[in-house]
């Protein structure tokens, strides 16, 4: 904490040194993925120091237990290979805990030794190592590439690669991958879907996985996640709604090219404009028309923007995290006259820069934008040194700085260690919108009542 206030208010361009990166690391996102998946086990072909990092991150998070295997590499593992140790693992793990699937995921060390996985589980299947109508799939995430958020979409490409099922007879389902988002928010777009009339098939889906609820009795496979047997059917829907380019689109191309069904990318679905774009969508692919309940909460979320206008008028706002999380975020804010002014991600990937261009449409000409190594929180500090903010949203990293610099924080995306609420609380949605609008709000609020002089405090604001 005492070294943030030796933060510069100049900034200076650096190549090799990141400071409090704005993401983690691959493994984690294809964890939370395999996740997603009903009656499936992820395994972390590594080290066990690696999985037991990637299991405390979302079980901090999620605050649930998360269920994951290991290869448990040592020094030998790590000069003569991981085979021995992955094959003796498949064989122990479906004899001792009966998966359906073992989603295995590289880490850094199997991937510098160059361990081929799709060879050894085919090795596995041929010992009679894995039982019949039983799966192990795989994706390469090594951490020194990318981010918790490519390393979800690796996985969830990996769901298509290995079960989707090419077909003549088209069924009236829509696929939707939602992208990285708490279970809540999986739960909202089903409950979205369902007002609307389509039937969809929802991959991943930790809803009822990462938010079970309490029964006295611990269940290693909670009831939740996406089946096999839904998963072989979307090479037969009719149409993928992609949910967050950076997360979804590469298992909706996937798909496109595997079995022929056509994908629409979008933005999450995180506000006003996005909403829309993903209900109008959804209407047209599905052919149905929008009932007046969705209506209704359209209007709702409108008219929470026009009674507290005031209060989002011309607010500078900092934001970090996830780049598919950023964008949407950033035109929400833009359409109630708040002003992103400056988003880092630690994701890498030039796009966003661009998509963060489009959703602001010049409407915020001053806003300062960033990604990659360097896109930390560092640099964040620094731009709030140069011209303060009066709103942060980020998740947990950023209590630092809000604590340092007196501003007030709206904790939002992956991970917040510190709080709850944020897997039961979905914020897609134009329900989710008005929470999203009751956060923003209350910490607005909170600190005009802390800041204000005696005689300026209203009780009716």
């Amino acid at each position: 904490m005492a070294l943030l206030r030796h933060t510069t208010g100049t900034v200076t361009e650096r190549q090799a040194l990141t400071v409090n990166p704005a993401k983690t690391c691959q493994p984690i996102g294809a964890m939370y993925a395999a996740l997603g998946v009903h009656n499936c086990l992820p395994h972390s072909h590594g080290s066990q120091g690696c999985c037991s990092y990637h299991r405390s991150a979302l079980t901090r998070h999620y605050k649930e237990p998360v269920m994951a295997a290991t290869s448990s590499f040592t020094e030998g593992s790590s000069v003569f290979g991981g085979q021995s140790n992955l094959l003796a693992a498949i064989e122990n793990i479906f004899t001792l805990y009966a998966p359906d699937v073992i989603a295995v995921h590289t880490t850094c060390l199997s991937e510098t030794i160059g361990d081929d996985i799709p060879q050894i589980a085919a090795k596995a299947r041929e010992e009679g190592k894995v039982p019949a109508g039983k799966y192990v799939i795989h994706a390469n995430t090594p951490s020194y590439v990318g981010s918790h958020v490519t390393g979800f979409a690796n996985m969830t490409k990996s769901l298509v690669t290995y079960f989707s099922d090419w077909s003549e007879n088209r069924l009236r389902t829509v696929n939707i991958i939602p992208g990285w988002v708490e279970p809540a928010d999986m739960r909202e777009i089903k409950r979205l879907a369902a007002l609307m009339g389509v039937e969809i098939i929802l991959f991943p889906d930790t809803s009822d996985v990462l938010d079970a609820p309490q029964t006295g009795t611990h269940e290693f496979y909670p009831r939740g996640g996406v089946t096999i047997q839904a998963l072989r059917r979307t090479g037969a829907s009719q149409a993928t709604i992609a949910l967050g380019p950076t997360a979804s689109a590469p298992a909706a191309r996937e798909l496109e090219k595997k079995c022929g069904v056509d994908s629409h990318i979008l933005e999450l679905p995180i506000g006003l404009r996005a909403t829309d774009a993903f209900v109008d969508t959804l209407r047209r692919t599905a052919g149905v028309e929008v009932p007046a309940a969705l209506v209704e909460e359209r209007g709702r979320l409108m008219d929470v923007i026009t009674d507290m206008h005031q209060y989002f008028y011309g607010k500078r706002v900092a934001l970090w995290g996830d780049p598919d999380q950023l964008v949407s975020l950033a035109g929400f804010l833009a359409d109630l006259d708040m002003k992103p002014v400056y988003a880092v991600t630690g994701t890498p990937g030039r796009a966003f820069e661009e998509r963060m261009a489009k959703v602001l449409a010049g409407r915020v000409p001053e806003a300062k934008i960033r990604q990659g190594p360097q896109a930390d929180m560092f640099l964040m500090h620094q731009w709030i040194k140069e011209q303060g903010v009066d709103l942060l949203i980020g998740n947990t990293y950023g209590k630092y700085i809000a604590r340092d610099e007196n501003i007030p924080f709206v904790r939002h995306g992956f991970p917040i260690l510190d709080r709850v609420g944020h897997s039961y609380f979905p914020t897609t949605g134009y329900m989710g919108g008005i929470r999203l609008l009751e956060k923003i709000l209350g910490a607005l609020q909170d600190q005009q009542d802390r800041n204000c002089p005696e005689e300026a405090v209203e009780l009716v604001m």
